[in-house]
């Protein structure tokens, strides 16, 4: 694995990180204050986006994305991460790659619209009875001549409330295992306005204030067989093949983060002084950098090393796992000892820090909680023994 950043690779961090700062850093203590983002202020930095090619740059060439290679993806998703998650998230939108998965009829009306920022897209699998475990959803789709009839509640839908159609999963029908009935899953398309699909405000969240969730409930839903997305009951095989990097996302985003956290922290160290000299000079604070600076180092080592492995084919569940377990985790550490290095200045919101602090929380449950990631690494380890 090579260390050093081709040209290209290096303009997308520059040009990036140039638009975070200029562009969306702004406007972070207003969207922080109100919890919300304005719908004006969303089209004046989407357009900017688009402008700046920096829109839809997860997306393949095929489809007017920029084709980025998983390495220099993660490196993009990295200095966007350093901004509020609201303005990075929906202002320079990222498709969902399973859109990818769409026939050519569905690829006019669905992918090439979100490309192009002329549709948003989202993801609905979560439910309120089965959270990790996707196999215990309720929701159901009923097959109905050429049409499904879809029914139960998904929540903590992300930014459904702005969406203009929901990718959704409902068990389809049972197959017979060793260990017992196992649910078949297929995944479908609805467009927001379809009878019996309705969208209402979700929870109040303590991390990523502008960033909502919404609850989707689908009564009778009635959805044409032409908005089913990929084969009958292959919904999480579709799933798996197109949203297996999600986690490398979630890693790169907390890089990001931290990485701002750590700039503050190593700044205000030597800037601050106490008792006639910087406090840098304590061990109690030049040793809080040190671990933070390490354990930095060893997360972003992680998470490129699956980038790169991703690229050659070779990247496992366990690679992707233990990326995301450590950016998270790691996130959480260095948010939390920057701010006790800042003081009392670290909770205030004059800085980024408390809400770095308070997003990095949400890191460790969404996309598979540590648990989750923990069980993943543990059985790639123990199967070849036969544990």
């Amino acid at each position: 694995m090579d260390f050093n950043l081709t040209e290209e690779q290096r303009m997308i961090v520059d040009t990036t990180r140039a638009f975070v700062e200029n562009e969306l850093y702004p406007h972070e203590a207003e969207v922080e204050r109100t919890g919300e983002l304005r719908r004006d202020l969303y089209e004046e930095l989407k357009a900017k986006a688009i402008e700046a090619g920096l829109y839809a740059a997860n997306m393949p060439e095929e489809v007017g994305g920029a084709g980025l290679d998983t390495q220099s993806w993660v490196l993009y998703e990295k200095e966007l991460g350093r901004a509020n998650y609201a303005l990075h998230w929906n202002c320079v939108a990222r498709p969902s790659n399973i859109l990818m998965a769409c026939n050519e009829e569905q690829r006019e009306r669905y992918t090439l619209p979100c490309v192009r920022g002329e549709k948003i897209d989202c993801m609905a699998m979560t439910e309120p009875g089965a959270g990790s475990d996707l196999r215990g959803m309720k929701a159901t789709a009923v097959r109905d001549g050429d049409d499904w009839i879809i029914n139960g509640t998904k929540h903590f839908i992300s930014h459904a409330d702005v969406a203009d159609f929901v990718i959704v999963y409902a068990a389809s029908g049972e197959e017979d295992t060793p260990r017992g009935k196992k649910k078949l899953i297929t995944s479908f398309i609805v467009d927001m306005g379809t009878p019996g699909f309705t969208v209402r405000d979700g929870y109040r969240n303590v991390s990523h204030r502008g960033y909502t969730n919404s609850i989707l409930e689908f009564d009778n839903c009635r959805v044409p067989d032409a908005q089913r997305l990929g084969e009958i009951h292959k919904g999480f095989e579709v799933a798996n093949d197109w949203l297996g990097a999600t986690r490398l996302q979630v890693a790169a985003t907390c890089l990001g983060r931290a990485e701002r956290a750590f700039e503050h922290a190593l700044q205000w160290s030597v800037d601050r002084q106490q008792f006639g000299q910087q406090i840098s000079k304590f061990q109690g604070v030049s040793f809080k950098l040190a671990d933070m600076a390490l354990d930095l180092k060893s997360a972003n080592l992680l998470t490129l090393e699956a980038a790169w492995k991703y690229d050659e084919g070779t990247v496992t569940d366990a690679d992707m796992a233990m990326a995301k377990l450590k950016a998270s985790e790691m996130l959480a550490f260095v948010a939390d000892e920057a701010i006790q290095i800042h003081g009392g200045m670290g909770v205030m919101d004059e800085l980024p820090l408390e809400r770095i602090w308070r997003d990095a929380r949400i890191e460790r449950i969404w996309e598979g909680t540590s648990e989750i990631q923990r069980h993943i690494i543990s059985r790639e380890l123990l199967r070849p023994l036969g544990g």
